[in-house]
């Protein structure tokens, strides 16, 4: 069985590796994810409206409010809970979503293929600085820049990148890793990167000065971590390449809801594993405490289980002082406990101050639950009141260990299984 094991993750991490992400377009979700009629996606496990997280909640009026399938606020709320809205999880279509991750059919999404696996992912643009719908606000500020990237931006940046063609993630996401970024809570070189490289495109897209300014100032003013979509995105495409490797113990997703942290595994489909979702440990902006923090929220826990994020903080000493981190070698230290729980490295994605050697990528639940190390989770913090819709501060999450030690459980059982009908007599 030990040696099936190995077997299948070699082909996980194979498939994962050889992946070569590109930004082809940014669609409407209702055409890129075919999401129609009233329905919704959000971050995490599967949740019911019952039991979401208040900024999740505040999200949700948010899209609800953008969709115009209410006219207030009280009306949204009242239609959420009586059930007439489909709830899913974003990776259930094969999308991620940063924090609430809550997507609505007319959102348009950023659309990574993988044209050597025929992967696709999606997930929204960011919205900058500010209250913002991804943290559960929904004033009407908030709907107004939501609308101006549903009208402006994203039409803008799909002829763009339609004219240009698509644009390799990899080649600039391994750049963007040795100007120091890690490409969860820091992305500055990597958006600097995208900007250069679409700014041309967009010049020609837009011929009109003043709708060419406001876009540029979207994606450039206190908008630094504008590419962690397109970075979640490519993180995305490699996971799903992973799976469906039959007996695989490789983590394809790690995402939480603000209420549960939950994982899947390559070797065993669909099938969440779940427990309480953790506080962020970190830094909080002045004013808040962790008294003010929601539980640990979102998709963009695709970004570790790719190999970047936490796995890859000794290529971001700048990182350190967003999430709170004491000393360099701290960082030095976390990859390279990392690297015990993971089956090799990427070499695409080289770490200068561990001499080019590669990012730690392919968790395995074996590995983590045999040395009780779970993967740090670079992150954001949100509020946890409804529509206050903030970032509070970032820090580190320490996900539980239960759902990799029951996922190792379903592993085995899966094994045994499929062992014993090998052998049954037809």
């Amino acid at each position: 069985m030990s040696r099936s094991i190995r077997a299948a993750n070699r082909e996980a991490l194979e498939r994962l590796l050889r992946a070569r992400p590109a930004w082809t377009g940014v669609l409407p979700a209702a055409e890129a994810l075919g999401l129609r009629g009233r329905a919704l996606l959000h971050a995490g496990p599967p949740i019911a409206w019952e039991r979401m997280c208040e900024p999740m909640r505040g999200a949700i009026v948010a899209l609800v409010l953008l969709e115009g399938w209410a006219r207030d606020v009280d009306e949204a709320l009242a239609l959420a809970g009586s059930g007439e809205i489909a709830l899913a999880p974003c990776h259930s279509r094969g999308a991620v979503g940063p924090m609430t991750g809550v997507i609505s059919p007319s959102l348009p999404v950023v659309v990574v293929d993988d044209p050597v696996h025929g992967t696709r992912a999606c997930s929204y643009i960011g919205e900058g600085s500010g209250p913002q719908a991804k943290f559960g606000a929904h004033a009407p500020e908030v709907l107004e820049r939501l609308r101006f990237i549903r009208d402006v931006v994203g039409p803008a940046l799909h002829r763009a990148v339609e004219a240009e063609g698509p644009l390799d993630l990899v080649n600039l996401m391994a750049q963007a890793l040795a100007m120091g970024d890690e490409m969860h809570m820091r992305n500055a070189a990597a958006t600097a990167l995208l900007v250069r490289a679409i700014a041309a495109p967009l010049a020609r897209a837009l011929p009109e000065p003043s709708r060419l300014e406001a876009v540029l100032r979207f994606m450039t003013r206190d908008n630094d971590q504008l590419f962690l979509t397109w970075a979640m995105c490519a993180a995305k495409t490699g996971a799903l390449a992973m799976e469906g490797a039959a007996g695989s113990s490789l983590v394809t997703v790690m995402a939480r809801n603000g209420v549960e942290f939950g994982i899947r595994v390559a070797g065993l489909g669909d099938a969440w594993f779940t427990a309480p979702a953790p506080l962020v440990s970190g830094a909080f902006f002045p004013g808040f405490t962790e008294a003010d923090a929601n539980p640990d929220i979102g998709d963009s826990a695709i970004m570790e289980t790719y190999g970047l994020g936490g796995m890859a903080m000794a290529a971001s000493p700048a990182v350190l002082r967003i999430v709170g981190g004491q000393s360099f070698a701290e960082a030095v230290a976390t990859t390279q406990r990392m690297a015990e729980i993971t089956v090799g490295r990427n070499p695409n994605f080289g770490i200068g101050a561990l001499d080019g050697e590669g990012s730690p990528t392919g968790i395995d639940v074996r590995r983590v639950v045999e040395t009780g190390h779970v993967p740090a989770i670079n992150t954001a913090i949100t509020h946890r009141r409804f529509g206050v819709g903030r970032m509070i501060g970032a820090g580190i999450a320490t996900p539980p260990l239960q759902p990799f030690v029951d996922a190792l459980v379903a592993l085995g059982r899966a094994q045994g299984a499929a062992a014993a009908t090998a052998v049954t007599p037809r």
